[in-house]
Protein backbone atom coordinates (compact mmCIF):
# COMPACT_ATOMS: atom_id res chain seq x y z
CA UNK A 1 0.00 0.00 0.00
CA UNK A 2 0.91 3.67 -0.26
CA UNK A 3 1.37 3.98 3.52
CA UNK A 4 3.76 1.01 3.63
CA UNK A 5 5.65 2.43 0.67
CA UNK A 6 6.02 5.78 2.45
CA UNK A 7 7.19 4.01 5.61
CA UNK A 8 9.81 2.07 3.68
CA UNK A 9 10.93 5.28 1.99
CA UNK A 10 11.25 7.04 5.36
CA UNK A 11 13.31 4.15 6.71
CA UNK A 12 15.58 4.23 3.68
CA UNK A 13 16.04 7.99 4.04
CA UNK A 14 16.60 7.79 7.78
CA UNK A 15 19.06 4.93 7.69
CA UNK A 16 21.74 4.24 5.18
CA UNK A 17 23.33 0.84 5.49
CA UNK A 18 26.94 1.30 6.62
CA UNK A 19 29.46 1.17 3.79
CA UNK A 20 32.39 -0.96 4.89
CA UNK A 21 35.82 -0.50 3.39
CA UNK A 22 37.85 -3.67 3.00
CA UNK A 23 39.83 -3.08 6.19
CA UNK A 24 36.76 -2.52 8.35
CA UNK A 25 34.89 -5.31 6.56
CA UNK A 26 37.72 -7.67 7.47
CA UNK A 27 37.41 -6.67 11.13
CA UNK A 28 33.61 -6.92 11.19
CA UNK A 29 33.10 -10.09 9.17
CA UNK A 30 36.20 -12.12 10.05
CA UNK A 31 38.25 -10.91 12.99
CA UNK A 32 35.45 -9.79 15.30
CA UNK A 33 33.45 -13.07 15.12
CA UNK A 34 36.66 -15.02 15.77
CA UNK A 35 37.47 -12.86 18.81
CA UNK A 36 33.90 -13.26 20.04
CA UNK A 37 33.99 -17.06 19.82
CA UNK A 38 37.40 -17.34 21.50
CA UNK A 39 36.33 -14.92 24.25
CA UNK A 40 33.21 -16.95 25.00
CA UNK A 41 34.94 -20.35 24.92
CA UNK A 42 38.03 -19.41 26.95
CA UNK A 43 36.11 -17.59 29.66
CA UNK A 44 33.47 -20.32 29.79
CA UNK A 45 36.24 -22.83 30.52
CA UNK A 46 37.41 -20.63 33.39
CA UNK A 47 33.86 -20.30 34.75
CA UNK A 48 33.22 -24.05 34.65
CA UNK A 49 36.61 -24.89 36.16
CA UNK A 50 36.40 -22.57 39.14
CA UNK A 51 32.69 -23.15 39.78
CA UNK A 52 32.83 -26.94 39.56
CA UNK A 53 35.97 -27.91 41.46
CA UNK A 54 35.78 -27.26 45.21
CA UNK A 55 39.56 -27.09 45.55
CA UNK A 56 39.55 -23.97 43.39
CA UNK A 57 37.14 -22.00 45.61
CA UNK A 58 39.86 -19.70 46.95
CA UNK A 59 39.60 -15.89 47.35
CA UNK A 60 41.84 -15.27 44.34
CA UNK A 61 39.90 -17.67 42.13
CA UNK A 62 36.60 -16.05 43.15
CA UNK A 63 37.96 -12.80 41.71
CA UNK A 64 39.09 -14.65 38.59
CA UNK A 65 35.59 -16.13 38.31
CA UNK A 66 34.00 -12.67 38.46
CA UNK A 67 36.44 -11.40 35.84
CA UNK A 68 35.70 -14.40 33.62
CA UNK A 69 31.94 -13.77 33.87
CA UNK A 70 32.30 -10.13 32.81
CA UNK A 71 34.66 -11.07 29.97
CA UNK A 72 32.31 -13.88 28.95
CA UNK A 73 29.48 -11.34 28.61
CA UNK A 74 31.72 -9.17 26.44
CA UNK A 75 32.11 -12.03 23.97
CA UNK A 76 28.50 -13.18 24.23
CA UNK A 77 26.71 -9.82 24.09
CA UNK A 78 28.88 -6.81 23.30
CA UNK A 79 30.87 -8.16 20.37
CA UNK A 80 27.79 -9.55 18.52
CA UNK A 81 26.03 -6.21 19.06
CA UNK A 82 29.02 -4.42 17.56
CA UNK A 83 28.87 -6.72 14.53
CA UNK A 84 25.15 -6.08 14.06
CA UNK A 85 25.43 -2.32 14.60
CA UNK A 86 28.21 -1.98 12.01
CA UNK A 87 26.75 -4.21 9.32
CA UNK A 88 23.11 -3.11 9.17
CA UNK A 89 20.65 -0.46 10.27
CA UNK A 90 19.45 -0.55 13.86
CA UNK A 91 15.84 -1.77 13.89
CA UNK A 92 15.66 -3.00 17.49
CA UNK A 93 14.22 0.29 18.76
CA UNK A 94 15.44 3.17 20.87
CA UNK A 95 14.97 1.30 24.15
CA UNK A 96 17.21 -1.53 23.01
CA UNK A 97 19.70 1.06 21.75
CA UNK A 98 19.82 2.63 25.22
CA UNK A 99 20.17 -0.83 26.78
CA UNK A 100 23.00 -1.58 24.37
CA UNK A 101 24.76 1.61 25.52
CA UNK A 102 24.20 0.56 29.10
CA UNK A 103 25.79 -2.86 28.61
CA UNK A 104 28.64 -1.31 26.63
CA UNK A 105 29.50 0.75 29.72
CA UNK A 106 28.52 -1.68 32.46
CA UNK A 107 30.31 -4.89 31.48
CA UNK A 108 33.76 -3.42 30.66
CA UNK A 109 33.60 -1.31 33.84
CA UNK A 110 33.06 -4.46 35.90
CA UNK A 111 36.06 -6.08 34.19
CA UNK A 112 38.24 -3.11 35.16
CA UNK A 113 36.93 -3.26 38.74
CA UNK A 114 37.76 -6.97 38.92
CA UNK A 115 41.29 -6.32 37.68
CA UNK A 116 41.74 -3.71 40.42
CA UNK A 117 40.58 -6.20 43.07
CA UNK A 118 42.92 -8.86 41.68
CA UNK A 119 45.85 -6.44 41.89
CA UNK A 120 44.95 -5.71 45.54
CA UNK A 121 44.71 -9.43 46.25
CA UNK A 122 48.15 -10.13 44.73
CA UNK A 123 49.64 -7.13 46.54
CA UNK A 124 48.54 -8.39 49.96
CA UNK A 125 49.47 -12.00 49.17
CA UNK A 126 53.03 -11.20 48.10
CA UNK A 127 53.88 -8.13 50.20
CA UNK A 128 52.08 -9.20 53.40
CA UNK A 129 51.86 -13.01 53.21
CA UNK A 130 51.40 -13.49 56.98
CA UNK A 131 48.36 -11.20 57.05
CA UNK A 132 46.80 -12.52 53.85
CA UNK A 133 44.69 -15.36 55.40
CA UNK A 134 42.98 -12.91 57.78
CA UNK A 135 42.72 -9.86 55.53
CA UNK A 136 41.60 -11.64 52.36
CA UNK A 137 38.92 -14.26 52.97
CA UNK A 138 36.39 -15.88 50.67
CA UNK A 139 33.51 -14.10 52.42
CA UNK A 140 35.13 -10.67 52.07
CA UNK A 141 35.95 -11.29 48.42
CA UNK A 142 32.35 -12.28 47.67
CA UNK A 143 31.20 -9.03 49.25
CA UNK A 144 33.73 -7.07 47.16
CA UNK A 145 32.57 -8.76 43.97
CA UNK A 146 28.89 -8.14 44.75
CA UNK A 147 29.52 -4.47 45.52
CA UNK A 148 31.57 -4.12 42.34
CA UNK A 149 28.75 -5.42 40.13
CA UNK A 150 26.15 -3.40 42.05
CA UNK A 151 28.14 -0.15 41.99
CA UNK A 152 28.79 -0.23 38.25
CA UNK A 153 25.15 -1.17 37.62
CA UNK A 154 24.14 2.22 39.06
CA UNK A 155 27.19 4.09 37.81
CA UNK A 156 26.59 3.10 34.17
CA UNK A 157 23.22 4.85 34.18
CA UNK A 158 25.20 8.11 34.25
CA UNK A 159 26.35 7.45 30.68
CA UNK A 160 22.90 6.90 29.16
CA UNK A 161 21.07 9.68 31.00
CA UNK A 162 21.00 11.89 27.88
CA UNK A 163 19.64 9.04 25.79
CA UNK A 164 16.91 8.39 28.38
CA UNK A 165 15.97 12.09 28.34
CA UNK A 166 15.63 11.98 24.55
CA UNK A 167 13.44 8.88 24.81
CA UNK A 168 11.13 10.55 27.32
CA UNK A 169 10.91 13.68 25.15
CA UNK A 170 10.49 11.50 22.03
CA UNK A 171 13.37 13.37 20.47
CA UNK A 172 14.66 10.70 18.07
CA UNK A 173 17.04 12.15 15.54
CA UNK A 174 17.08 9.43 12.92
CA UNK A 175 15.25 6.15 12.48
CA UNK A 176 17.48 3.12 12.19
CA UNK A 177 20.58 4.61 13.80
CA UNK A 178 22.18 3.79 17.12
CA UNK A 179 25.31 5.83 17.78
CA UNK A 180 27.21 6.76 20.92
CA UNK A 181 27.85 10.42 21.64
CA UNK A 182 29.27 11.67 24.93
CA UNK A 183 29.75 15.27 25.96
CA UNK A 184 33.20 16.35 27.06
CA UNK A 185 32.22 16.56 30.74
CA UNK A 186 31.04 12.94 30.72
CA UNK A 187 34.10 11.87 28.79
CA UNK A 188 36.39 13.60 31.28
CA UNK A 189 34.69 11.94 34.26
CA UNK A 190 34.90 8.60 32.48
CA UNK A 191 38.59 9.13 31.77
CA UNK A 192 39.36 9.87 35.43
CA UNK A 193 37.18 7.28 37.18
CA UNK A 194 37.40 4.33 34.80
CA UNK A 195 40.91 4.70 33.39
CA UNK A 196 43.38 7.05 35.08
CA UNK A 197 42.50 6.12 38.66
CA UNK A 198 42.30 2.31 38.12
CA UNK A 199 45.43 2.25 35.97
CA UNK A 200 47.39 4.35 38.48
CA UNK A 201 46.36 2.03 41.30
CA UNK A 202 47.13 -1.13 39.31
CA UNK A 203 50.55 0.11 38.20
CA UNK A 204 51.42 1.22 41.74
CA UNK A 205 50.40 -2.09 43.34
CA UNK A 206 52.02 -4.26 40.70
CA UNK A 207 55.23 -2.22 40.86
CA UNK A 208 55.40 -2.89 44.59
CA UNK A 209 54.69 -6.57 43.98
CA UNK A 210 57.38 -6.77 41.32
CA UNK A 211 59.99 -5.09 43.54
CA UNK A 212 59.21 -7.39 46.49
CA UNK A 213 59.30 -10.52 44.32
CA UNK A 214 62.63 -9.54 42.77
CA UNK A 215 64.13 -8.83 46.20
CA UNK A 216 62.95 -12.21 47.46
CA UNK A 217 64.36 -13.97 44.42
CA UNK A 218 67.77 -12.31 44.84
CA UNK A 219 67.82 -13.14 48.56
CA UNK A 220 66.98 -16.75 47.89
CA UNK A 221 69.61 -17.09 45.15
CA UNK A 222 72.28 -15.65 47.45
CA UNK A 223 71.48 -18.17 50.18
CA UNK A 224 70.59 -21.24 48.17
CA UNK A 225 74.20 -22.38 47.53
CA UNK A 226 75.24 -22.37 51.20
CA UNK A 227 71.98 -23.58 52.76
CA UNK A 228 71.15 -26.25 50.21
CA UNK A 229 74.51 -27.91 50.78
CA UNK A 230 73.65 -28.47 54.45
CA UNK A 231 69.86 -28.81 54.20
CA UNK A 232 68.88 -30.07 50.75
CA UNK A 233 65.28 -29.36 49.87
CA UNK A 234 64.65 -26.80 52.62
CA UNK A 235 65.31 -23.79 50.47
CA UNK A 236 62.62 -23.60 47.85
CA UNK A 237 61.83 -20.49 45.89
CA UNK A 238 58.26 -19.40 46.06
CA UNK A 239 57.38 -20.23 42.51
CA UNK A 240 54.04 -18.47 42.62
CA UNK A 241 55.68 -15.17 43.59
CA UNK A 242 58.46 -15.46 41.01
CA UNK A 243 55.93 -16.42 38.35
CA UNK A 244 53.79 -13.42 39.27
CA UNK A 245 56.83 -11.17 38.99
CA UNK A 246 57.59 -12.46 35.50
CA UNK A 247 54.05 -11.97 34.22
CA UNK A 248 53.30 -8.58 35.79
CA UNK A 249 55.06 -6.62 33.07
CA UNK A 250 53.14 -8.46 30.35
CA UNK A 251 49.87 -8.04 32.21
CA UNK A 252 50.14 -4.28 32.67
CA UNK A 253 51.47 -3.76 29.15
CA UNK A 254 48.58 -5.64 27.51
CA UNK A 255 45.97 -3.91 29.66
CA UNK A 256 47.34 -0.47 28.84
CA UNK A 257 47.77 -1.37 25.17
CA UNK A 258 44.13 -2.41 24.91
CA UNK A 259 42.54 0.56 26.69
CA UNK A 260 44.92 3.49 26.10
CA UNK A 261 44.04 3.97 22.39
CA UNK A 262 40.31 4.09 23.12
CA UNK A 263 40.56 6.59 25.96
CA UNK A 264 43.07 8.77 24.15
CA UNK A 265 40.81 8.90 21.11
CA UNK A 266 37.79 9.73 23.30
CA UNK A 267 39.57 12.94 24.35
CA UNK A 268 39.53 14.29 20.82
CA UNK A 269 36.33 12.74 19.45
CA UNK A 270 33.04 12.77 21.33
CA UNK A 271 31.21 10.54 18.83
CA UNK A 272 32.75 7.18 19.54
CA UNK A 273 31.17 5.40 16.57
CA UNK A 274 31.70 7.92 13.81
CA UNK A 275 35.00 6.71 12.32
CA UNK A 276 36.81 3.52 11.51
CA UNK A 277 39.49 4.46 14.03
CA UNK A 278 36.93 4.51 16.84
CA UNK A 279 35.67 1.10 15.77
CA UNK A 280 39.19 -0.29 15.72
CA UNK A 281 39.81 1.03 19.24
CA UNK A 282 36.56 -0.60 20.38
CA UNK A 283 37.79 -3.93 19.01
CA UNK A 284 41.19 -3.57 20.69
CA UNK A 285 39.57 -2.76 24.05
CA UNK A 286 37.23 -5.75 23.77
CA UNK A 287 40.16 -7.97 22.80
CA UNK A 288 41.43 -7.55 26.36
CA UNK A 289 38.55 -9.77 27.49
CA UNK A 290 39.92 -12.54 25.30
CA UNK A 291 43.45 -12.11 26.63
CA UNK A 292 42.51 -12.01 30.34
CA UNK A 293 41.84 -15.75 30.75
CA UNK A 294 45.12 -16.50 29.00
CA UNK A 295 47.10 -14.20 31.30
CA UNK A 296 45.46 -15.09 34.59
CA UNK A 297 44.67 -18.78 34.21
CA UNK A 298 46.17 -20.50 31.17
CA UNK A 299 49.63 -20.24 32.71
CA UNK A 300 48.39 -22.11 35.80
CA UNK A 301 48.79 -25.85 36.14
CA UNK A 302 45.43 -26.17 37.92
CA UNK A 303 43.65 -24.65 34.95
CA UNK A 304 45.24 -27.06 32.49
CA UNK A 305 44.20 -29.98 34.70
CA UNK A 306 40.67 -28.60 34.99
CA UNK A 307 40.38 -28.13 31.21
CA UNK A 308 41.60 -31.69 30.67
CA UNK A 309 38.92 -32.93 33.07
CA UNK A 310 36.28 -30.93 31.22
CA UNK A 311 37.33 -32.04 27.74
CA UNK A 312 37.58 -35.71 28.75
CA UNK A 313 34.16 -35.44 30.45
CA UNK A 314 35.57 -36.39 33.84
CA UNK A 315 33.40 -33.66 35.36
CA UNK A 316 30.41 -35.96 34.82
CA UNK A 317 31.74 -38.37 37.43
CA UNK A 318 30.01 -38.14 40.84
CA UNK A 319 33.30 -37.59 42.69
CA UNK A 320 34.75 -35.15 40.18
CA UNK A 321 34.37 -32.10 42.43
CA UNK A 322 36.93 -33.54 44.84
CA UNK A 323 39.53 -34.40 42.18
CA UNK A 324 43.07 -33.24 42.97
CA UNK A 325 43.55 -30.21 40.76
CA UNK A 326 46.37 -28.20 42.35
Amino acid sequence: SLINLLNITMVNISCRKPTLFWTKAMFVNILLPVISVFTVVLNLLVIISISHFRQLHSPTNILLLSLAVSDFLVGLLLLPMEIYRNTSCWFLGEIMCAFCYYLTCYIPFVSVGNIVFISIDRFVAICYPLHYPTRITATKVKIWVSLCWLWYAFYSVFYIRDHIIHLIARDVSCLGQCSVALDYATGFVDLILTFIFPVTLIVFLYTRVFVVAVMQARSMRSQVTFVSAQHPGKVKAKRSELKAARTLGVLVFIYLSCFCPFYMYSLIENNLTSTSYAYLFFVVAYFNSCINPVIYTFSSLWFRKAVKAIITLQILRPDCQSIEIK
